[in-house]
């Protein structure tokens, strides 16, 4: 594990000022802005926009509908809106290395635009989102930064995500609403020049586009190395990409010729041929002279100088002096700037305060000894500041409401904001609050702390679980409940109970006790500390972005349910990825987690009836997949195997893997069933796994939340039978959700319905399916 400042070394040898000067200077050449659109973080064409940001210098944002929340987590197990907190500050990490503004069109974690699930259908997804809500939203985007170029990722096309197909759908409508008076918005109207479509197909290993993508009309070359770093742009974008860890992304791109990137012109207000990306817009100051006669002078001058500032790289005394009279120029055009250009004058601004601060080799950092705090906490504050070659420069700390410092402390007031987990804007030049505003000269330069500290919640407490079982055919009638890290410190914490329920304090927490006669239910128990509800915070910290923290209202979720439980020694081999262990045990299973040395061993399976592998866990459990063989013997000797989804790229080799062939569908879009409601068809009615010892009824699939399930079989050997037949509306149906196959004395099964998913939600009938699941075969 490496020490922080072993770590603090690490990072800043990666980030030489002189390299950062340089890429600093990319900006300065041109004024045109280009506005990427797609509905996830990790849509953005990041190859591309590397080229035209670090190459061309033209000015980027990324308008992103949704914040992921609910994908999958490669790295962790938050999910929900934790994991759309966690991607939130992922996308501003990958942001960062491009350079790029960053809007949402989903503002918090209650907002309609969510990752509600994968969707196949536009229109579906527009009726979730709100089409009004959305086009909104997406016209304020548009009107606040004033982009001339619209480049949606995806096509609008039947194979595609229905989440993507929807914002290409949105991207052409907000052509004609940003620009027209009428449309209701406290902001002026802004018309956007060019509106481009992707002229490659979308479709991998998740879509399968039908339709062929539209005709390039123009071609950018994606090809080629950054000069100063000797990066090709590929993998600069790879750079960014990798900040999407939870999505499993960033992938080393080899030394070699790039990729050109072909495009479709498909609106355009510019005039002229299309002959390249910034035809018929201003691409300098000196282009926008003529909109402004009467500061036409002054952009003209700074047009100048900015030309000789960037070629003086990497003489930085030089580069100070002319960035030092292109800025005074700039801000003198500022005082007198029309609307219309105003916003292109204070990205100048910006962006030559940066490079006179990197020329005169101004450093500052700001770290604190506490990340989290409460409002009414205080931490200290150690600042490094170094004028490097300027005569006069000096600091001073932008703090949010309710925050101060002095004397080196940082105090917060009860008065202070929680930190937004999902705040709705980013820009790398303009970071958020705490942060160090250096200035310098006539202008100043905001730079953030190293690892800002974030405000929790004031009245909160943690608790485990916050979801409970109890099972009537079981026992057990009471759940220990831990709590933890109550605020304020020694308030006396309580739950808000049903009728007849009870509560006794025991040592760290509390134990909640059912009466005998409760009835089988979802039953949602409110945390108070003091008098008043509390919040549960969890906060979530990685290497590689900003820690967050993510808070909601603390309840205990308790689903009493009827569940007939088989007899046997179930073990289970997990990735990290699910809490089906957890909930095996609260059902009443007896069940344990298999160690690497378990698993590898000649005899350890045979203490087990059932075993059971988790999702994902043949990518994630080191050796497992060497490993399948001797468990395929264990199979035909008489034991239970069952296997939860797993995607194809998950070392699932149909051949080796499975005890006989099955194929994983690819892509995901054909093989899924995304309709939580879809109806279920039973094709062997009286099988045992659908009967035994739970009877499986109509019932069973109600309340199913997110999906169906995904990454179904495609083909299987004949010894498999598909038990499960069901459908997206207008679809034919799919019979590989559900496969089970008898293997000499034993049994295999094979499930891709989202099982562990709705047992984290407590719905009833994925535990009666998964107890029929684990029973060992008699």
């Amino acid at each position: 594990m490496p020490t922080p400042d072993q770590t603090r070394l690490q990072e800043t040898r990666m980030r030489p000022r002189v390299l950062d000067l340089w890429w600093a200077l990319r900006p300065l050449q041109s004024v045109v802005r280009l506005m990427n659109t797609g509905a996830h973080p990790d849509d953005e064409t990041t190859a591309l926009l590397a080229a035209i940001s670090l190459r061309d210098g033209i000015n980027l944002s990324y308008a992103c509908s949704t914040r992921g929340e609910g994908g999958q987590n490669d790295i962790g197990t938050e999910s929900g809106p934790a994991l759309g907190a966690l991607r939130t500050r992922e996308m501003e990490r990958a942001c960062d290395v491009l350079n790029m503004r960053l809007y949402w069109h989903g503002t918090s974690p209650d907002d309609p635009i969510r990752d509600f699930r994968f969707s196949k259908s536009g229109e579906e997804t527009m009726g979730i989102w709100g089409h009004d809500h959305l086009l909104h939203r997406f016209v304020e985007i548009v009107r606040t930064d004033r982009p001339d170029i619209l480049l949606p990722t995806f096509l609008d096309v039947p194979g595609q995500h229905g989440h993507h197909r929807a914002m290409t759908e949105a991207a052409h409508e907000v052509m004609t609403a940003a620009a027209d008076p009428d449309f209701p918005s406290n902001l002026s109207p802004w018309q956007v020049s060019k509106m481009y479509l992707p002229a490659w197909s979308g479709a991998g290993q998740a879509y399968d586009d039908d339709l062929p993508p539209p005709k390039a009309t123009l071609t950018v070359q994606g090809a080629g190395k950054d000069p100063m770093s000797g990066w090709s742009y590929a993998r600069i974008g790879q750079m960014s990409r990798a900040y999407h860890r939870t999505q499993g992304m960033g992938r080393w791109v080899p030394a070699g010729p790039g990729k050109d990137w072909p495009l479709h012109l498909v609106v355009s207000h510019a005039d002229g041929p299309d002959t390249s990306l910034t035809s018929g817009l201003p691409q300098t100051l000196a282009d926008l002279a003529d909109q402004a006669p009467e500061i036409r002078e002054h952009l003209l001058a700074a047009h100048g100088y900015i030309t000789e500032t960037v070629s003086a790289f990497p003489h930085f005394n030089h580069i100070a002096e002319t960035a030092r009279n292109a800025l005074k120029h700039i801000q003198q055009a500022e005082a007198e700037a029309p609307p219309d250009i105003a916003h292109r004058l204070a990205d100048k601004h910006r962006q030559l305060a940066q490079v006179l601060r990197l020329a005169l080799g101004i450093q500052a950092s700001a770290r604190t000894d506490t990340i989290w705090l409460r409002p009414g906490d205080t931490t200290p504050v150690t600042v490094e500041f170094d004028k490097g070659d300027a005569q006069t420069a000096s600091y001073s700390l932008d703090l949010p409401f309710g925050w101060s410092f002095e004397d080196g402390v940082l105090t917060t007031t009860p008065e202070a904001n929680q930190t937004d987990a999902y705040r709705a804007e980013y820009d790398p030049a303009d970071p958020p609050f705490p942060r160090i505003a250096i200035q310098l000269e006539t202008t100043s330069v905001a730079v953030p702390f190293d690892a800002p500290p974030v405000i929790l919640p004031d009245r909160a407490a943690w608790i485990e679980p916050n979801a409970a079982l109890i099972n009537l055919n079981e026992p057990k009638r009471s759940i220990p409940v831990a709590v933890a890290d109550v605020s304020p410190a020694g308030s006396r914490v309580t739950f808000d109970l049903p009728d007849g329920w009870s509560t006794d304090m025991q040592d760290g927490g509390l134990k909640v006790t059912l009466p005998d006669d409760t009835e089988p239910g979802l039953y949602t128990l409110p945390l108070y500390v003091g008098r008043d509800p509390a919040m549960t915070e969890r906060r979530i910290v990685y290497d590689h972005v900003d820690p967050t923290a993510f808070a909601k209202p603390a309840t205990l979720q308790v689903r009493v349910l009827d569940v007939i439980v088989p007899d046997g020694k179930i073990g289970y081999i997990g990735s990290g990825h699910d809490a089906v262990a957890q909930w095996l045990r609260a059902l009443g299973a007896d069940v344990s987690e298999l160690t690497d040395d378990q698993i590898n061993s000649e005899t350890a399976l045979a203490d087990f009836d059932t075993i059971v592998i988790g999702i994902f866990a043949l990518r994630f459990r080191d050796g497992l997949v060497s490993e399948m063989p001797r468990i395929h013997d264990w199979v035909e000797d008489g034991g239970t195997l069952l296997t939860l989804y797993h995607r194809p790229w998950d070392n699932w080799d149909s051949e080796t893997v499975p005890p006989r062939k099955l194929e994983i569908g690819q892509p995901s879009l054909r093989w899924r069933v995304t309709d939580a409601q879809a109806e279920v068809t039973h094709l062997e009615q009286d099988h045992p796994l659908l009967t035994t010892p739970n009877a499986i009824t109509e019932d069973d699939w109600d309340g199913w939340v997110k999906e169906r399930g995904l990454y179904f079989a495609k083909t299987w050997d004949d010894s498999y039978t598909p038990l499960l037949s069901m459908a997206d509306p207008g679809e034919e149906p799919l019979t590989g959700a559900l496969l089970t196959a008898e293997i000499g004395k034993g049994r295999h099964t094979h499930c891709s319905l989202v099982l562990h998913h709705q047992m984290a939600n407590l719905v009833p009938g994925a535990f009666r399916l998964m107890a029929n699941l684990i029973a060992p075969r008699r």
